[in-house]
């Protein structure tokens, strides 16, 4: 079949998986009455379909009933001690533009159906009780809109690149899509110190080969509506980056800054304050809020393309209007990681993180130093990683992790505010691309 239907074919195909179920004859004929003739060819030049399915089982040794405050799936971990996941099934559809300097536009949307979508749709919602959104809730069926933005050009100098609409954090070594880490589990820095995506407009201009920048303006992090870190607007964050590139391009330093504004204290018609836009925060903030984050990777010429390193270290601030701790809130991280490609078929991946919070205002967890007192927070994560490429597009792998620090279940220490753990995870996934 020569022809998708329109982007709201291909995306509500996507969503309900159920083509296949019906006569193509009528599923083609309904399809075309809603859409008319708003549809693209698969073969047109430059618009591409892509994605992939990942699937996979975890471990969770410390099991219900005792869970990890920081684990491999999200702040929560309370599943059962095995589980079987379908973690994404991603579709991306794309008009990319081309590498020529002249006025041109395309488009991108990337949709996410799985457990994960549940996740990312809820990642900084809390109930009624306030308790955070935990790996128990995930759904196989949710439906996340991860992208969905205009793209254009205008040929100016270099070429001046524009985006219009939702796209993804700027901020962070690793990325929402799992396969594209070096690890299947999120780390502790992408867990609690950075948002998801955006709504707005981020424009980028390569300077040389060198150096390239951007600059945004976006509602606010993780949310549609211009509330930024409380819940009435008009608010407005502001996003910039620099990235530099070295000679050869064997190694890149990006450094990402946002800064958000506060509108007001109030919390929403739920009250419940169950809108975070601030990564975990569990209390809206009366003053701006900054992040600064700083990451890095370097593959060594003389190991052949075999051997990267990378960082990833982040600060932020923002002040509660209400919470165990007054003042300003400052969390902070650092993350090392690294991969060697032993073959074609096989590598090895490593990653160890730090991450903490002068009190609980940002995570929520407990840590008392005494009475009506709120202290430090400080998380540990090491996990070990091994990839499979065994056949064309066909990636397995299979993790160790290990979690331990603040309130962390799993060791003989489990007592509110002290150091405990560790926490073990073990895990295995197989991720089809096309």
């Amino acid at each position: 079949m020569k022809k998708i239907t329109a982007i709201l074919g291909v995306l509500v195909a996507a969503a309900s998986l159920s083509l296949a179920d019906s006569g193509p004859e009528a599923s083609a004929t309904d399809t075309k009455k809603i859409v008319q003739n708003n549809f693209v060819e698969t073969a047109q030049k430059g618009v591409k379909l892509s994605g992939y399915v990942d699937a996979g089982y975890s471990y969770n040794f410390t099991g219900s009933g005792n869970q990890s405050v920081v684990n491999s799936r999200m702040q929560n971990d309370s599943a059962q001690y095995g589980d079987f996941q379908l973690y994404a099934f991603k579709l991306a559809l794309e008009k990319a533009l081309t590498s020529e300097n002249k006025a041109q536009a395309g488009f991108r949307a990337d949709v996410i159906i799985g457990e994960d979508a549940q996740y990312f749709s809820n990642r900084d919602s809390t109930d009624a009780v306030g308790n955070g959104v935990t790996n128990t809730d995930q759904n196989s069926d949710a439906l996340f809109l991860e992208q969905a933005y205009a793209q254009f050009r205008i040929p100016v100098g270099n070429g001046w690149d524009w985006k219009v609409g939702k796209f993804v954090s700027i901020l962070g070594y690793e990325v929402i899509e799992r396969p594209a880490n070096m690890n299947i589990t999120y780390g502790l820095l992408w867990q609690n110190a950075y948002p998801l995506w955006y709504t707005g407009v981020l424009t980028s201009y390569r300077f040389d080969d060198y150096l390239d920048a951007k600059l945004g303006v976006v509602n606010g992090s993780n949310t549609d509506n211009n509330t930024t870190i409380s819940t009435d607007g008009d608010g407005v964050a502001v996003l910039a980056s620099l990235n530099v590139t070295a000679p050869g391009g064997n190694a890149n330093w990006s450094n990402n800054f946002q800064y958000e504004t506060s509108t007001s204290n109030q919390t929403d018609v739920s009250g419940t304050n169950n809108s975070y836009p601030i990564v975990g925060a569990q209390n809206q903030a009366t003053g701006a809020a900054y992040i600064y984050n700083s990451w890095g990777n370097w593959a060594p010429k003389f190991a052949d393309d075999k051997l990267l390193f990378a960082f990833d270290a982040v600060i932020g601030t923002f002040s509660p209007s209400s919470g165990p701790a007054t003042g300003a809130t400052t969390w902070f991280g650092a993350g090392a990681y690294s991969k060697y490609q032993f073959n074609d078929w096989f590598y090895l991946a490593g990653r160890g993180e730090y991450f903490g919070a002068d009190n609980q205002n940002k995570t929520g967890v407990t840590n008392p130093r005494g009475t009506g007192q709120a202290g430090s927070i400080s998380w540990w994560e090491w996990t070990l990683t091994a990839g499979f490429n065994v056949i064309d597009n066909l990636l397995i792998r299979g993790e160790y992790r290990l979690d331990w620090g603040t309130n962390i279940v799993g060791g003989t220490n489990t007592n509110t505010g002290q150091s405990g753990g560790p926490a073990h995870y073990a895990g295995a996934e197989v991720v089809y691309s096309f």
